[in-house]
Order: structure tokens, then C-alpha cells, then sequence
């Protein structure tokens, strides 16, 4: 089967789609895909061409093996042996008990560890971080797997070469890159979560109905980037309050009055629509879509909040035509979100949050700690912890906090969970710092 080409259209404007790659004179300029351009059909052919490979290269064995040296913990597996609470002097540890790596996380990086085995001469690239864990994202630079350079916000393609090796990480990659990299002739390594091409044929759907997708995300999230560019028509709304908001508009200010003219609508979402976007015209039909790390709670409610929108406007008879609802929520982010719930409802001191900084599903587990009242500390690595009692943690809305005497004096209770990026080595090095906290205490008690 020959290598899938097809050829970019330079344009002059930039748009959500743009990429930069190599103009006839060798120097970068922007191009764009066509709006009548079938991003599905076009991974479709991709996806079954000679350059493109989704499954591994036949090393899963070894991979394996190399990881579980890497990011195994024997503190996690006690917790595992023993009903996922242990105490270990005067720290009693309580596990989430659905927490770390998903199996999407797990596969993206076993593919991209087979890569650098399958081409261990070859100059490997990745379009971002592989997830969103800087323990791992560094091993990977370790292995030289190097990240598209970036100038004006804006990946420079023209690094890469063809017969380049070049990854998409677990979020995916938008169309444009994806065209980019095809007409580059290059290796294509896609680990992509399946979750999320699940989300990317909803969004299709969507357009080929011609709805306007509301993706509940965060419009500059790497996941999100790529869901849009799958999309036709589309806006992104970060929380409730901003659907709440679109929703008033759809209802000329009579839902709570939040939203007001269209200037100032298109101001707020300026960098969360597609292009061409009129809020008058393009939200008659719709249909929600998300980023698969988002809350499961808010976006159910978003989605129930547009479909009761749409009956107030339109009438009960008529939602079905101005209104289509699919379940997008992936079952990783559910699964430690529910066992987040049913964590905080145990008797905690603290609780001790593991993963990225820049971890989308990361930052709800801590939002969900937060939301009850218990002290939670967000972290992304044990450096975080220490010198002495002393923490630098990140709040849910990404604030910065330093706290001294963190942990209290005496026997404490840890709640303990991580997100679907961090592996099990990064908690137990947290833990472990926790507990030469409190057996220096100890011994100074003594």
C-alpha cells in the first residue's frame, strides 16, 4: 500500500487549523485545510497507509518489562494487597481505588518506548507531550525523543525530515498536523487514546448534521485543539458558568440575563470558536461534545442544560432536530472520579493529591477534595515536598501555594490519589517523603 500524500492550500489568514511548514523557498509560511476539507475520511486513509503504525511494533514484552522497572511501587502494591490501606508508623495511607496510569496512558507510552526500540538510529519527534507527566516526558527526552520546537506559538515542521519518525501523543493531533506530517512522507507512530477518536466521530456527527458542537474543554488543551479540528461549526466552554452563559444568549437573556450582545458574546469566546462564527446563526442546532478529562458531573449537566434550552426555544416536540446528545465521558476519568468521591467520605487529615500541573483530570481530582473541605495538596513530583514540613502545591484553578508544618503533628490519616498520567513510582516518592517527615518528628519526640 504506497504513503497517503495530499497537498496543503497556502492561505494568508491564520486559523485554529494552521501549522507551519516549508514554502517553496525553504522558509516557513502558514497554510490551512480547506473548510469543505473531510478530516475523518482523511485519517481513515491515513490510518491504513504504509507510513502510519497505531498498534506497537511487536515488542509490547520488553516494553512492558522496562516500564514496570521504571514506574512500579512496591508502597502502591502493599496498599493493593491490603484493601488499599496501610500504616506505615504513625501515617496511615488510604488509596483511591481507581487512580494512575489509565490503560490509554499505559498504551501511549509502551507504543512510544517501541518506537525508540523498532528505530533506534532514527531521529524521533513528538507534536506535544506524550501526557501530561513530567517524570515521564523527561524519560522520553532521555531516549531522545524530541519535541517539535515552537516560535510565535506556532510548531515549526521544517525540523523534520522525511523518513523522521514522528509520534502523536495520547490527546491526538489536530487534521493540519496530521496532513502536515503525511505529506512529509514521514513514520507516523500514533497513540492516540481511543476515547478520544471516540470523541473526534461524535464531533463528525455533529457536522456532517450540520450541528454546532459545544465542546466542554479548555480551548488551548492539546485534546480539545485536536476534537476541533474535527468539527465543523463549534465553541468551547470551560465550566457551567459559560454554558449557562451561551445557553441565556440562545434564549435572549432570558435564561438568568448573563449573556448580553453579540459583540461582547464573541468578545468572551474569541479564541474558543471556529472561524466564521455567528452566535445568531450557528446556534440553532447543537450538540456537546467534551474533553475526555473534564468533570463526568458538569458535563452531564451541560448537556442537560443546552437539551432544556433547546425545548424552552424551540419546543419539547422539536429538541430531537435542534438537539443531539452522546456519551463522550471516558471511563478512566469516571472511574477516579468516582473513587475520588467515595475517598473523601473516609475520615482523612489531608489528602495528597499526584500528578502534572498542567493534568487537566488531575486538577478535578484535587477540585473534588477542595469542594469538601479537606486539606489537599496537589503535587507533581516529591520535590514539591520539603526542605523539612513544608509544601509547594497548586490549587484546582492552577494557583501556586507554598504552606509550612503541612502535616500535623501526631498519627494523620492520608488520603492518597493520582491522575491517569502519573505512574506509581512518582506517588511512593512522594509518600516515602512524607514518611521521613514524620519519623523525624518522631524522633524528636522521643
Amino acid at each position: 500500500m504506497a504513503s497517503l500524500q495530499l497537498t496543503l492550500l497556502p492561505t494568508g489568514c491564520r486559523n485554529p487549523l494552521s501549522v507551519r511548514c516549508s514554502s517553496g523557498g525553504g522558509s516557513p509560511s502558514s497554510v490551512s485545510i480547506p473548510s469543505d476539507f473531510d478530516g475523518k475520511v482523511f485519517r481513515h486513509n491515513l490510518t491504513r497507509s504504509d507510513n502510519y503504525n497505531r498498534k506497537g511494533f511487536g515488542h509490547k514484552k520488553e516494553t512492558l518489562q522496562l516500564m514496570t522497572q521504571e514506574y512500579a511501587s512496591d508502597i502502591i502494591k502493599t496498599l493493593k494487597e491490603n484493601d488499599y490501606e496501610y500504616t506505615w508508623g504513625n501515617v496511615t495511607v488510604k488509596l483511591a481505588e481507581a487512580y494512575g496510569f489509565c490503560w490509554g496512558v499505559d498504551r501511549a507510552v509502551q507504543i512510544a518506548y517501541e518506537a525508540r526500540k523498532q528505530f533506534p538510529g532514527d531521529k524521533i519527534w513528538i507534536t506535544n507531550e506524550i501526557i501530561h507527566n513530567p517524570t515521564v516526558n523527561k524519560r522520553l527526552q532521555e531516549m531522545e525523543v524530541k519535541d517539535i520546537p515552537i516560535q510565535d506559538g506556532e510548531k515549526q515542521f521544517d525540523v523534520v525530515d522525511k523518513g523522521d519518525v514522528v509520534i502523536l501523543p495520547a490527546f491526538g493531533a489536530a487534521v493540519s498536523e496530521m496532513l502536515t506530517l503525511s505529506n512529509k512522507q514521514v513514520q507516523i507512530v500514533d497513540t492516540t487514546c481511543p476515547w478520544v477518536t471516540k470523541v473526534w466521530n461524535i464531533v463528525d456527527k455533529h457536522k456532517k448534521g450540520d450541528y454546532t458542537t459545544i465542546i466542554h474543554g479548555k480551548y488551548s488543551h492539546e485534546e480539545t485543539i485536536a476534537t476541533a479540528s474535527f468539527a465543523g461549526k463549534y465553541i468551547i466552554v470551560k465550566n457551567m458558568d459559560e454554558a449557562t452563559y451561551v445557553c441565556d444568549y440562545i434564549l435572549g437573556g432570558k435564561l438568568n440575563g448573563s449573556s448580553s450582545t453579540k459583540e461582547a458574546f464573541m468578545e468572551k469566546f474569541k479564541f474558543a470558536v471556529s472561524k466564521g462564527f455567528d452566535p445568531d446563526k450557528d446556534l440553532v442546532k447543537a450538540g456537546v461534545a467534551n474533553q475526555t478529562t473534564m468533570l463526568k458531573g458538569e458535563t452531564e449537566e451541560i448537556g442537560k442544560l443546552l437539551e432544556r434550552t433547546m425545548m424552552q426555544k424551540f419546543g419539547v416536540e422539536n429538541v430531537n432536530k435542534h438537539f443531539l446528545s452522546f456519551n463522550t465521558i471516558c471511563d478512566a476519568t469516571q472511574e477516579r472520579q468516582d473513587a475520588m468521591y467515595k475517598l473523601v467520605d473516609e475520615k482523612l487529615d489531608l489528602m495528597l493529591v499526584v500528578g502534572g500541573w498542567n493534568s487537566s483530570n488531575t486538577s478535578h481530582l484535587q477540585e473534588i477534595a477542595e469542594e469538601r473541605g479537606i486539606p489537599s495538596y496537589w503535587i507533581d513530583s516529591e520535590q514539591r515536598i520539603g526542605p523539612g514540613n513544608r509544601i509547594a502545591y497548586k490549587l484546582m484553578h492552577g494557583e501556586l501555594v507554598e504552606k509550612q508544618n503541612w502535616l500535623p503533628k501526631g498519627p494523620i490519616t492520608i488520603g492518597v490519589t493520582s491522575g491517569a498520567s502519573t505512574p506509581d513510582k512518582v506517588v511512593e516518592d512522594a509518600l516515602l517523603r512524607v514518611f521521613e517527615i514524620k519519623h523525624a518528628e518522631a524522633l524528636q519526640v522521643a
